[in-house]
């Protein structure tokens, strides 16, 4: 059996509020080429489907294009919903679903029910876990303590039980949406560790054949049998190093065979730059940045002027700006402390210190009304001129 795993699509995500929808939905054209392509059996997507809870309208109609377009390829689909999917509203109508070869699995009280498949070497019992809150699950399932791991691990004994019952050449696949041991996450990720500890150890997944892992962004291996896919973008810059794409995962009578990753298309890169402004706008280096999403570092010693318009001449699809210079210390130095400064005092020394050098006499005059304009007392400054003499 061929099994293309992929999750953490997060259909209708901006990034830094550029829309990705037209990203989106070219990596589930390839997804579906890919199926074709690589006679793919069963297409796992670990959680995630969406990028919030009550996601837009167009997410939820190219989510919907997505599912009927694999409901009549080659293969099955099994799905579950992760932490940033409202587990309701993704499995409704599921068990009427299911009967097109598209299986929605939302609900933690069917764990150890596996959607069955087979190939020429037997029977293949596919597990689709939903993200497992612990802190709703810790009394219904009479959890030992609010954890992550105590949910994963409730669930998957119950994943073992039913294998157990089932005849021996059974092989098992099982979909989880977790934060597992010997990952890094990204800045993109939301944060699952209120209500327990995040974690969970690999030995969670022990006595299955593949663990198709959701949740964090970056395509990780953590043994042969357990792997992240990734999300299928970059959804922040840390994720700038990133190799996009799923896992092509094979299964033969022994169990778990092989797997490899299959890249997927990246319509815009993410590029992370570094240095003062000029070398970033004259450096020929770095004229394939040009079309990518870029944030930018700046490491001049005064702030230049107008720096986020003459990067985004450059490189048009500048998004962040950042400053890190050498650090300044703003205000009065030790011995003038006791002296009394002047609003205006303060504001041109910011400037001074901002930009390496003090303002320039528009500047100062501009500066003066502006300070002018927002005391409550003109007066002020004045009287506390003359109480520091």
């Amino acid at each position: 059996m061929r099994i293309l795993h992929t999750s953490d699509w997060h259909l209708g995500r901006s990034f830094h509020r550029e829309g990705m929808l037209a990203h989106q939905a070219v990596y589930l054209d390839h997804l579906l080429e890919v199926v074709e392509s690589e006679r793919v059996d069963l297409v796992v997507v670990s959680g995630d489907v969406y990028d919030r809870a009550l996601p837009g309208v167009d997410a939820v109609l190219l989510a919907d294009d997505a599912l009927v377009r694999l409901a009549a390829s080659r293969a099955s689909v099994v799905l579950t919903s992760g932490n940033h999917d409202s587990a309701r509203r993704l499995g409704f109508s599921s068990r009427l679903i299911d009967a097109a070869g598209v299986h929605i699995r939302t609900d933690a009280a069917r764990c150890g029910t596996p959607v069955l498949l087979g190939d020429e070497h037997g029977p293949v019992a596919v597990y689709g876990l939903p993200y497992l809150d612990p802190t709703a699950l810790v009394e219904p399932w009479g959890l030992p303590r609010r954890s992550h791991e105590a949910a994963l691990g409730h669930a998957m004994t119950q994943v073992r039980a039913d294998l157990a019952r089932r005849p021996s050449d059974t092989r098992s696949v099982v979909l989880a949406h977790a934060f597992v041991a010997g990952a890094a996450p990204s800045d993109s990720e939301r944060d699952i560790s209120v209500g327990g500890v995040s974690r969970v150890p690999t030995d969670v997944f022990a006595g299955v054949d593949y663990a198709a892992l959701g949740h964090l962004h970056g395509a990780h291996t953590l043994t042969e049998s357990i792997r992240y896919s990734g999300s299928p973008l970059a959804y922040s810059f840390s994720e700038a190093g990133h190799r996009k794409g799923s896992w092509l995962v094979e299964l033969d009578a022994g169990g778990l065979r092989g797997a490899h990753f299959l890249e997927a298309p990246v319509p815009r890169r993410v590029a992370r730059l570094r240095g003062d402004l000029e070398t970033l706008l004259a450096d020929p280096g770095l004229a394939d940045h040009e079309g990518s999403w870029v944030e930018a570092t700046l490491t001049d010693t005064a702030r230049p002027g107008r720096a986020m318009e003459r990067l985004q001449r450059r490189f048009p699809h500048t998004l962040v700006l950042r400053f890190d210079g050498p650090a300044h210390r703003l205000g009065a130095a030790p011995a003038q402390a006791t002296h009394a400064r002047t609003d205006r005092d303060i504001a041109l020394e910011f400037m001074t210190d901002m930009r390496g050098g003090p303002p320039s006499a528009s500047e100062t005059t501009l500066l003066t009304r502006a300070v002018d304009a927002c005391c409550d007392d003109t007066d002020v400054d004045s009287l506390l001129g003359e109480a520091g003499g």
